[in-house]
This record gives C-alpha cells, structure tokens and sequence, in this order.
C-alpha cells in the first residue's frame, strides 16, 4: 500500500541545461551547462494546478500531459507514495527544442521533486533511470542529474521484456573549458532531425567516431587544447547539414576559425566549447543575424530544497 502525502509540503527544484553528444560522441556524451529551469511542486488537497512563466508559456500544456506532471507522476509511483494533489510552477530560462536539453531538464525535475516530496527513497542512479526514460536515451537527462559532463549507455536486456537500463558516469571537466550558445530562433524536432540519419555508416566512419569520442573525454578532463580535434564528427551531424543549413554554416565559419563548435544535441543550437573568449566580432555578427548569444559555464548537478508549509 502506497502512502499518502501531506499537504503543504513544498519543494523547489533548480536544473541545469545540457548539451549532448559534444561532437562525435552521438547519444553518449553530454555536459550540464549554466542555464537553469526552476520548478516549484506543493502538495495540495486536490487536483491538479500547473502554472509556466518564461521559456514555452505560451505554448506548454497545463494538465496532465506536461512533461514535469508526468515525471513527477513517474517518480512518486517509484518511490510508492501518493499526492493528493499537485500545484507546480515552472519558471523556464532553458530554451525550448533547441538542442539545449529543455524536455530531459523537466523530466530530471519532475522525477527529483517527486524524490525529494517522498523523502528521498530513490538513489542517483535510479534518478538517472527514471528521467532517462522520457527520451530513451541518457546524455541529456544523465548530465543534468549529476553536473558537469557524462559519459552515458543504454544497456538493452536480453530477455526483449525488461526496460532498458540508462546509465552515466560523471566526467570532472577542466576549470578552463566555459561554453557559448548560439541560438537560432526555430524550433528544431529531434525526432525530425533523427530522420535524416542512414541507417549504416561505413567502418571507417564509425572508427573515425569511437576515436574522436575518446579525444574529446581526454580533451575534457585535461587536455583542453584538443577540443577542436575531439569535436570532430562524421557519423550525424554531416547528415543534418540539409536540415539545418543555418546551424551548419555557423559550425563550419566557427570551425574554420579554429573554435570547437559543434551542433547541440538535435540542434538548432551552435555550441562552442572554449578556454579563451570568442571573437567579439564573430558574435556580434550572429546576433546580428537573429542568433542569440548565450556566455555559460560548466553547471553542476540538479539541486532540491524542501520546505513546509
């Protein structure tokens, strides 16, 4: 039998951003970035309130089908309690759909503010599990759990019945590495953007990949100077080059210019990874092209505060 929770009890969740795959390392590398979500979830008698300020007010739903409902929904399940009620109010400064982690940010919220209402029944990993879940994939949802930057996998039981296993582990990044964003004004679909990927690749390619995927965890932790190297990528992102002209031709002036810049996720976002700034020329540039420029640093993980009422 489940428990019941008591009302009035109220928690506040602040999470990082994140960016995945870094370059090469496709649904496996991720980094927790300094931009950050906020959400407040209070026990109520009854019902169901969801209240959403800034990034996506004007188009996120507020029932049930809100992703950090569902996540909470999710995580009270696991940890075998019962809300009566909900009011949640988001206060959302990660851009939405852009290749900056929005949906595995709430998911990582959802399932950390359930944990924290029920006392904190669930460990790290099971944390990881449940927000992973979301996306069917761990960068994302893995970076904002622990901070800084994760290698991650998904381990597919043999069975064909079990759920898959998401885990990360987290990677100490440089004090010199910091990060900018360039962020175009559209949206971009992940599952979209998926679309254009080939169902194979060629050996070379995938060894060109798993090479780069090691340079960039080496890059990382200690030797910053190989960013540019270990952001290197043949096995996604030429392939949404079509799809995202504005992303690529930004990839390509930045790269040119030797900045380590890759496309963000599923994009449309430019990230740079840098240890000195950015020619104030280059981002002037962009932003007078429609991108936004956002300066950010290294985050560390989600943090929980409970009160009572």
């Amino acid at each position: 039998m489940s428990t019941e929770l008591e009302v009035g009890t109220k928690v506040v969740v602040s999470v990082p951003g994140s960016s995945a795959n870094l370059g090469p390392g496709y649904d496996t590398l991720g980094m927790a970035v300094s931009i950050y979500d906020t959400v407040e979830v209070e026990i109520i008698p009854s019902g169901l309130e969801v209240e959403i300020f800034g990034e996506g007010e004007e188009d996120l739903p507020r029932d049930g089908s809100h992703l950090v409902v569902k996540a909470i929904r999710s995580g009270l399940n696991a940890a075998n309690v019962d809300a009566p009620g909900l009011r949640i109010v988001s206060t959302n400064n990660i851009p939405q759909s852009r290749g900056l982690g929005s949906s595995a940010s709430a998911a990582v919220a959802g399932v950390v503010a359930a944990n924290a209402l029920a006392g904190f029944p669930l460990d790290t990993d099971q944390i990881v599990q449940l927000s992973s879940a979301f996306e069917g994939h761990p960068d994302n949802a893995a970076a904002s759990v622990l901070g800084q930057a994760v290698v991650s996998w998904t381990t597919i039981p043999v069975d064909g019945r079990s759920q898959p296993q998401y885990k990360a582990a987290q990677i100490k990044v440089h004090e010199d590495i910091h990060a900018t964003a360039l962020v175009p004004n559209f949206h971009a679909s992940t599952q979209a953007v998926r679309r254009v990927l080939p169902s194979h690749v060629t050996h070379g390619d995938a060894a060109f990949n798993v090479s780069r995927t090691a340079v960039q965890v080496a890059a990382l932790q200690s030797y910053p100077e190989l960013l540019w190297e270990g952001t290197r990528d043949r096995l996604h992102q030429p392939y949404r080059s079509d799809v995202l002209p504005v992303t690529a031709e930004w990839v390509n002036r930045l790269r040119n210019r030797g900045y380590a810049a890759y496309l963000s996720g599923a994009g449309p976002t430019v990230m740079v990874l840098h240890t000195e700034p950015i020619d104030a020329e280059i981002l002037d540039d962009a932003r007078a092209q429609g991108l936004r420029v956002i300066e950010l640093d290294v985050a560390g993980p989600v943090t929980v505060e409970v009160t009572q009422a």
